[in-house]
């Protein structure tokens, strides 16, 4: 049997190689998507003050630490059992808003756009930031870095830090807004959504008028059939700081509906000794494997799940998009993979919505943005949507508020299964009779790359020690070779 390693994938965060299997007609028998890099922050989150960890687990990750510490912060108001105030929730959903602009910008342009811009099969060199602004200008390229340079400095405004935030506390944040500073995230704001809109209007040029790139979004190479997961409003709008969680069926239909506090009653997590991701599944209908379809009980967080589990965008210009998003790819649920890209950029003109509309709200430069919390801690879920999906965090602290567990569900670690059939499956239609070439290993790429997996977040468990175990399977099925460290 053949082994094809693409070692390390790229464009991504984090480390992460995929093993690709042959059997003796060349095609491919089974692939892998392993992940070799380990964290411990679950641990080593142990015995520390809890008001403390919202200024640790943004050091998990440098692309999304506005997400950990968000949810963080979230975790901390029900531990002390303190809800903030009206200011310090529209406060923090606005540095959270200017995070998701922040953070889909740099996916999409710099990981994403150089397969559709400059093509998947264009040479490695090619492939990348600089070739994406070869290809739409350099008047575009300095968009790009002016609004996402404008994101973080709106979060850098708030937050203290523009990469790792420091602003919040249980029960509100540490740090109010000036008139003169919501005048300057408000001129931002203005750019930002005129940004949004030119983002989709190049995504429609560039690759919904190429009928090969459509072609590619609708067929099979990179359509899986799985559930989805996303947070809804009391209107079953799209939100991404609070709410509820709802998952819908592969057919679109709700399958459940919970609060952040119940979400162990929906979720549980298997474990393969191949990776350091764990593999969550819809605990109802148990684990039987990476499956698709309704009995599999897989499921898929991120902008494409969001879309698929709402119905509908809470602000005007996401709304249109959100209608031609699906009257273009023929209704709910959307499955294929590769629109992952094209609902990243709706959500990305939302959040230029709601800095917008936040930035002009009455009550943002309100003195009042913390009530101090007066019970014994205890026990605490935050629950936010980040920009690659559901994000969970638990924690369970003494009387005196030092914290006794910590359990961490990331997006990328709810995507696990997803990504690994979709690479399959890529490599499976891509790979025939033995011919491989690097065009098409990075389109097998391309099946992750739509998720925008950040690995370091995911792999956070310390089990004592760093074993190591691949598994080599024959065509049968069979394991023919095992390698342990």
């Amino acid at each position: 049997m053949k082994k094809i390693s693409i070692d390390p994938i790229t464009r991504l965060e984090g480390h992460g190689k995929i093993d690709i299997f042959l059997d003796d007609q060349g095609n491919v028998a089974n692939a892998y998507f392993q992940v070799p890099e380990l964290r411990g922050f679950e641990k080593f989150c142990e015995g520390r003050p809890a008001e403390e960890l919202p200024r640790i687990v943004p050091r998990i990750c440098g692309v999304c630490p506005v997400a950990h510490h968000m949810a963080s912060t979230k975790a901390l108001d029900g531990v002390w059992q303190v809800e903030p105030t009206p200011t310090a929730k529209k406060l923090r959903e606005l540095m959270y808003s200017a995070h998701l602009v922040h953070s889909h910008t740099a996916h999409f342009y710099a990981l994403a756009a150089p397969d559709f811009v400059v093509g998947p099969e264009a040479k490695p060199e090619e492939r990348n930031i600089l070739g994406v602004v070869a290809k739409v200008g350099l008047e575009a390229g300095k968009e790009v870095i002016k609004n996402r340079g404008y994101a973080q400095s709106i979060q850098a405004m708030l937050g203290g830090k523009a990469t790792h935030p420091v602003n919040g506390l249980p029960g509100g944040v540490s740090k109010g807004l000036t008139e003169a500073e919501r005048q300057e995230i408000e001129e931002k704001a203005k750019s930002i959504l005129e940004f949004g809109k030119f983002s989709l209007k190049l995504f429609e040029d560039i690759v919904l008028k190429n009928s090969a790139y459509v072609d590619l979004i609708l067929g099979d190479v990179y359509k899986i059939n799985t559930y989805f997961m996303g947070m809804v409003d009391e209107a079953n709008r799209v939100a991404f700081y609070d709410g509820k969680v709802r998952v819908v069926d592969p057919e679109g239909k709700e399958y459940a509906k919970f609060a952040p506090e119940a979400y162990l009653d929906h979720i549980a997590e298997q474990v393969e000794p191949w990776t350091y991701l764990k593999f969550p599944y819809l605990k109802q209908i148990g684990w039987s494997g990476m499956r698709e379809g309704a009995e599999g009980g897989i499921y898929r967080v991120g902008p494409l799940a969001r879309l698929n589990a709402a119905e509908g965008m809470s602000t005007p210009l996401a709304q249109e998009a959100y209608e031609k998003f699906f009257a273009t790819l023929g209704g709910k649920p959307v499955q294929a993979t590769l629109a992952y890209h094209w609902a990243r950029l709706i959500e990305l003109l939302h959040n230029g919505e709601k800095l917008l509309e936040l930035a002009r709200d009455k009550e943002i430069t309100n003195p009042d943005i913390r009530r101090i919390p007066d019970k014994v801690p205890a026990e605490g879920v935050g629950i936010v949507e980040a920009p690659r999906g559901t994000l969970i965090h638990h924690y369970q602290t003494d009387e005196r508020g030092l914290v006794q567990k910590v359990n961490l569900i990331v997006s990328t670690g709810h995507n696990n299964s997803a990504m690994n059939m979709s690479v399959k499956k890529a490599a499976q239609k891509l790979i025939k009779n033995g011919k491989v070439h690097q065009g098409l290993l990075n389109m097998v790429e391309m099946a992750f790359r739509a998720y925008d997996p950040c690995l370091a977040c995911a792999t956070h468990s310390l089990p004592g020690q760093m074993p190591l175990e691949i598994r080599i399977f024959d065509k049968d099925g069979k394991v023919c070779q095992t390698l342990r460290q």
